[in-house]
């Protein structure tokens, strides 16, 4: 089973996204995944801010990014963007943070003049740290997200339906074998199989004709 790292972006004590990433983190372990959290409101925001990689809170946080097999990151839209706080950790990840990773990213809003948040801000971000597999993102309004007396969580059930599809993509895509690459490998392997084509050309190329008198 895999070591799955679940982000938590949002700066709120009481947070719907933090909710939600938790309500997940259990249906992973259920499924025999050992799943650690990571609120980024928990990190000393100095460091964050200062960009400080070398504070002993932000080494531990670049330690789950690297032992992690998979990352789920959540976090709330504002102004039609993921917060500022999940940029800031991001920030002072390394820039390959997510080499070779599975990835899901979830987000949570007001409104569904958001919904295109994750593709068109988040997405990217990841996909530059070197994720290797970005599955389906998914948007949840926050009247859908119900905090009950116990401290768990209701999803109402259209969103209910549409986040479990999307959580059974990220699994299957977790737990299918696969073989990671070393960061760069296909970008040099596609250039060794350019420079091996040239000579293979002109040796198999049929030897110009003499021109017609």
């Amino acid at each position: 089973m895999a070591t799955v790292l679940s982000v938590s972006g949002s700066p709120s004590p009481t947070s719907r996204t933090a909710r939600l990433l938790r309500h997940l983190d259990a249906r992973l372990a259920s499924r025999g995944h050992t799943v650690t959290p990571l609120d980024a409101r928990d990190l000393p925001a100095q460091a964050l801010l200062s960009a400080d990689a070398g504070h002993p809170a932000i080494v531990r946080a670049q330690a789950l990014f690297e032992q992690a097999d998979a990352v789920v990151v959540g976090t709330p839209v504002y102004k039609a963007a993921y917060s500022g706080l999940l940029k800031a950790l991001l920030d002072v990840l390394p820039q390959h943070a997510l080499a070779g990773k599975t990835v899901l990213p979830l987000a949570t809003g007001g409104s569904t003049r958001h919904v295109l948040a994750i593709d068109y801000t988040l997405r990217p971000v990841l996909s530059s740290m070197g994720a290797a597999h970005i599955v389906q993102g998914w948007f949840l309004l926050d009247r859908d997200l119900v905090a009950q007396p116990d401290g768990s969580l209701r999803i109402e059930a259209g969103a209910a339906e549409g986040l479990e599809q999307v959580l059974d993509q990220f699994t299957t895509a977790v737990e299918a074998p696969r073989v990671r690459a070393p960061v760069g490998c296909a970008t040099r392997r596609r250039t060794r199989t350019v420079r091996e084509a040239a000579p293979q050309a002109a040796r198999t190329s049929p030897a110009p004709r003499p021109p017609r008198s």
